[in-house]
């Protein structure tokens, strides 16, 4: 074997294959599709109103104002409706989380009688629209005396069927050697879950308390129903009151999309590798 003859001084430039430049540009014109709606959105928000719906069309603004920024500030109460929308989602997150944990790991590991047919209830689950629910949860909710109340907008977001079965389906791709050789040492059932089974699904754990913590907070139909005190509205809602004062304005309208999104925004930007990492152990788990 002989080894290649690198001139000092020079680096050494990597070929790109066919594959990886028609990859590359794919995932780069995915991107820019993706990247277009919400460009348009921020610089719609960042126009005057008669500017905003102006023909021809222009991407960015002749005039740069803050002012549709500004309008939705001042008739909105937008903080308040940030630590609403964040006290809902946070308390629907580790519910759902240990919920769906103690679910899941009760049907991978523990034999009972019923249990394919609580596991196709389950499975059953995945196929009915939340919508359909939507107003015995209301007649439930308001025969228990919680309308207006932040456990009432909390408990019937925190039994997702979908995510009973993602930890359900990773859990069982979990070893049982390690889980025998606890119970082998004296370890109890509990000690086994707490200690063992949970660091190890870190990531399946996040990718559910992620997606989980993104549904609530885009939740807008049941907070709509189960809530009318304008203190208690989460983000979303507060944001569509503010709108129909208005009525269409498109500038005011693009504002206020961004702002009820821009903390799913900061979310995915801090968390970006455990929704990615969640993802692929889960979908491992489901093969």
């Amino acid at each position: 074997m002989t080894a290649a003859t690198v001139t000092p001084g020079k680096s050494v430039r990597k070929k790109w294959s066919a594959s990886q430049i028609v990859l590359t540009a794919l995932g780069a014109l995915l991107s820019a599709v993706w990247m277009a709606p919400l460009l348009w959105t921020l610089f719609t928000s960042l126009k005057s109103e008669a500017e905003s719906v102006a023909i021809p069309v222009h991407w960015l603004p002749r005039d740069w104002t803050l002012q549709a920024w500004r309008n939705v500030f001042e008739a909105g109460n937008i903080p308040t409706w940030f630590v609403n929308s964040l006290v809902v989602s946070v308390c629907v997150t580790a519910i759902v989380l240990l919920v769906s944990a103690l679910a899941g790991y009760g049907f991978a590991r523990t034999e009972f009688r019923g249990k394919n047919a609580a596991l196709v209830l389950v499975m059953a689950g995945l196929m009915v629209s939340p919508a359909i629910l939507g107003v015995p949860l209301f007649s439930t909710v308001q025969s228990l005396g919680m309308v207006d109340t932040y456990w009432g907008m909390i408990l019937p977001q925190c039994a997702p069927a979908a995510m009973v079965y993602i930890l359900y389906k990773f859990f069982q791709s979990i070893p049982r050697e390690l889980e025998e050789a606890a119970f082998i040492d004296g370890a109890g059932r509990w000690r086994v879950f707490f200690t063992i089974v949970l660091p190890l699904s870190k990531p399946a754990l996040s990718a559910v308390g992620i997606f989980t913590f993104i549904a609530s907070w885009n939740n807008f139909l049941w907070p709509y129903m189960v809530t009318t005190d304008p203190d208690l509205m989460t983000m979303p809602n507060g944001i569509a009151t503010v709108m129909n004062s208005y009525g269409i304005q498109w500038a005011q309208l693009m504002a206020g999309g961004l702002i009820a999104g821009l903390p799913l925004v900061i979310v995915f930007v801090f968390f970006q590798r455990q929704i990615v990492s969640g993802v692929a152990h889960t979908g491992l788990a489901g093969q």
